[in-house]
């Protein structure tokens, strides 16, 4: 049998999302179809390329090789058939709140000058999207340490604290970093861009309140359960109607940065982008 690219697809497509339903949902076919088109390449190649058990699909060891060659090779491919087309895009991925109209200005001046759409995907694990193709590049607050990325420092932004208008520091005109970690702090492990070591040893908050979204953050804070931090773009783009901003003295910065799989450090577009996003900073 020959190795046709809906084969290919439907493989990876499975191996990333480690389910056979979300890689359905994804493809818009059955299971049954899918699940018949990967035993299809499995047989084509002569060995198994996915465990399937109980909790979901995990590669094999020849599977894991198999995808990290495809996922390049799928991405190469569809950027040339979009080429070709006069459709090359980029798909640039975000966490949450993404600073504006600083970003309107950057991703309309690339357009005007490259011809490319570029498209805004929000993904809680950008990391995982970088590495599977799901997003050509992203726009990421804060610092990210991870095998095959590479990226630039665009900007830093200032930062303001999240209180419950209940608290009694939503009266006071404006904060000190320090304070803040006299109280429970509440942190996004996920997206977010505020961590206890943003403060200096020995004066680190002693309770940390953490959660997974920033939807989460923002409910945690209005409850009255603890503080928290966030940048001025974000407190602009998410309200709440129980939780007040305020300034904050002596407070770190957080760096904006572009990052793009290791990998399309020769892409043209990737590159463009990149020239873009500086100049517009």
């Amino acid at each position: 049998m020959e190795v046709e690219l809906r084969h290919l697809r439907a493989f990876v497509a499975v191996a990333t999302r480690r389910t056979f339903t979300a890689a359905s949902r994804d493809l818009l076919i059955t299971q049954p179809a899918l699940s018949r088109t990967v035993q299809q390449l499995e047989e084509a190649v002569g060995a198994r390329l996915l465990e399937r058990g109980s909790q979901g699909v995990e590669p094999t060891e020849a599977g894991s090789e198999l995808l990290d060659r495809l996922r390049g090779v799928l991405r190469d491919l569809d950027a040339a058939l979009a080429a070709a087309g006069g459709h090359a895009a980029l798909r640039i991925g975000f966490h949450w709140a993404l600073p504006d109209p600083w970003t309107s200005d950057l991703l309309s001046a690339f357009e005007t000058a490259t011809g490319a759409r570029t498209t805004l995907v929000r993904r809680d694990d950008i990391v995982t999207a970088l590495h599977s193709g799901d997003v050509d590049a992203a726009l990421v607050r804060g610092d990210v340490h991870a095998s095959g990325i590479t990226g630039t420092l665009l900007f830093e932004e200032d930062r303001l604290a999240a209180v419950s208008t209940g608290s009694e520091l939503a009266a006071r005109g404006e904060l000190d970093w320090s304070e803040l970690a006299d109280h429970p702090v509440v942190v996004n492990t996920v997206s977010g861009a505020t961590s206890p070591d943003d403060w200096p040893p020995g004066n680190r908050p002693e309770q940390v309140i953490t959660c997974g979204s920033y939807d989460e953050w923002l409910a945690i804070i209005a409850a009255g359960r603890g503080i928290g931090s966030t940048t001025v773009s974000a407190a602009r783009a998410h309200t709440h109607a129980r939780v007040t901003y305020r300034p904050v003295r002596g407070a770190p910065r957080v760096a904006l940065r572009l990052l793009w799989p290791a990998r399309g450090d020769r892409d043209p577009l990737l590159r463009r982008l990149s020239e873009f996003a500086r100049s517009v900073s």
